[in-house]
């Protein structure tokens, strides 16, 4: 087995996956800590008034925080297979890069604007804004790293 394809070795996306995965859990605390649901649960409420098929749900505190800190354990639990570069893992990799990456985006164009939407206004920054550039860099870390790593798998199957 080469060097870059060892679980510690520079071919894999593993340091870049924990890394979000650390991003992530400092984002659920920033948003229990700031109210996020105070916004997040009006704004559904509004875009439901204003477009009926509108899918996101409303959350109670404990439930929300239960699911996402879930969510959090499932990921982390994962990070063995991210630094083995499992294929299996890649796609959901970067579909997680990419959700976080519009987190981090959303949080911050909210407190640019102070608003989700024009009838739901917040005292900036965004709930959830201090952590949204760990979540940021993150994402395009893992981006970058997904890349990287399938170059060196192709080429350590080349070989």
């Amino acid at each position: 087995m080469e060097l870059g394809s060892e679980p510690g070795g520079r071919g894999n996306f593993g340091l870049a996956w924990l890394l979000l995965c650390l991003a992530f859990c400092a984002h659920v605390a920033d948003e229990a800590l700031t109210g996020f649901l105070d916004v997040y649960n009006p704004t559904v409420l509004a875009m439901r008034s204003q477009y009926k098929w509108f899918p996101m749900p409303t959350f109670e505190f404990r439930d929300w925080l239960t699911m996402l800190i879930i969510a959090n354990i499932v990921l982390l639990l994962l990070t063995p297979f991210a630094f083995r570069n499992a294929w299996w893992l890649r796609p959901l990799a970067y579909f997680y890069a990419t959700v976080h990456l519009l987190n981090g985006m959303g949080h911050t164009v909210a407190t640019i604007f102070g608003q989700t939407v024009s009838t739901i206004h917040f005292a900036r920054p965004a709930p959830g804004f201090y952590s949204s550039p760990l979540l940021l860099a993150g994402s395009i870390y893992l981006f970058v790293r997904l890349r990287a790593s399938r170059r060196s798998q192709n080429q350590a199957a080349a070989s």
